[in-house]
């Protein structure tokens, strides 16, 4: 995984900080973290990405269109939300779920199955 691209999108400062750290740690380079749907859409326009993690809910925004451009792009992702499965952008309900609160093993773990899957 080391080097691997990371993809953060997270509007909550403390919870964004760890999620970077934690990744960071992993041997993971982080891209963001951005707090805003459109932050995250123009990002992934400009940077080459291999993985990313999203938060549900961005201050009232959904993230379905971020999760729908990193499907289109073949990017593998898992969302990071307290809310449960049924919170989630109905398209990507079957996404990996890492629910709040959270390790640092949770997220690794995670992610280390981006890129094991059959």
């Amino acid at each position: 995984m080391a080097g691997k691209r990371i993809l953060v999108v997270e509007d909550e400062f403390l919870i964004a900080l760890d999620i970077a750290g934690a990744l960071e740690q992993g041997g993971l380079v982080v891209i963001g973290p951005l707090a805003s749907v459109r932050d995250a859409l123009l990002t992934l326009e400009s940077e080459k990405v291999d993985g990313a993690l999203l938060d549900a809910n961005l201050g009232g925004e959904p993230v379905g269109r971020v999760a729908d451009a990193l499907l289109a792009r073949r990017v593998p992702f898992a969302f990071v939300s307290g809310y449960g499965r049924e919170q989630l952008p109905k398209p990507h309900q079957g996404a990996p779920l890492i629910g709040k609160p959270f390790t640092g093993q949770d997220l690794l773990g995670v992610v280390a199955r981006f890129w094991t899957r059959s």
